[in-house]
């Protein structure tokens, strides 16, 4: 949050890292309107409450379209995603420490979930460091949604804090024997990463982030993990 320079008691709130909802969240599914101020009493959209650039949200209404967004991740019917109660988590006490929107109102089974789901999407469901790509016959993939900045470090569940990585080398990245420069080339703690492994990383040693800049990780990020978990 930042205060407005010209206007006392008003704040600017910069949005630097968020989740993309999996499914988009219509306004209007059926006869159900998510937000009820969008609803005249006749059952007509109410216009002048659609054209408003912000509008005020319920916490139920909140809740009900962030369930209908990640209901494809959490499994829910349409009956789930606009009935009460909520998705359990949802009601959970703000967290204490600073984290993100969505870290700080849902619970975190929904909020790995969510974060898995869009990494593997951006990643397509591909290793960043080794090129593979493995689906199990149910369709599940067996690539891992990993943290650059841990959660337990501060670390926000958003797309640019997030790579994907087959288990063993999500493991090695964890602890600091591998890591990436800002320009994305591998950079490898002396000794310590195995010749079978090496043998599996891409050829060029460099990193395969996803062709959106906005999708790559986020230079902050790398340099944390550099800086507090690579042992080069």
């Amino acid at each position: 949050m930042r205060p407005d320079p010209v206007r006392a008691d008003h704040f600017y709130a910069d949005a630097d890292s968020y989740l993309d909802f999996p499914r988009p969240v219509p306004f209007q599914e059926g006869l159900h309107y998510c937000e009820t101020a969008l609803q005249r009493d006749d059952g007509a959209t109410n216009k002048g409450a659609f054209g408003r650039v912000v509008r005020p949200l319920p916490e139920s209404e909140y809740d009900a379209i962030l369930r209908a967004g990640f209901a494809t991740m959490l499994g829910e019917t349409r009956a789930e995603r606009i009935g009460l109660p909520s998705y359990g988590g949802f009601a959970d006490p703000p967290a204490t420490f600073e984290r993100p929107i969505v870290e700080r109102v849902v619970a975190r089974p929904f909020r790995e979930a969510a974060f898995s789901g869009s990494i593997k999407a951006a990643y397509h469901d591909t290793c960043a460091f080794t090129g593979l790509k493995i689906v199990n016959g149910g369709g599940r993939s067996e690539v891992q949604a990993a943290h650059i900045r841990p959660v337990m470090a501060s670390g926000p569940d958003s797309l640019r804090n997030g790579i994907a990585l087959c288990g063993t080398v999500h493991w090695m990245f964890d602890r600091g024997l591998i890591s990436i420069a800002d320009n994305h080339e591998l950079l490898f703690a002396k000794g310590r990463v195995p010749g079978q492994v090496m043998a599996l990383l891409s050829s060029d040693r460099r990193l395969l982030a996803p062709s959106r800049p906005d999708q790559a990780p986020h230079p902050i990020f790398l340099r944390w993990h550099r800086e507090n978990v690579f042992k080069g």
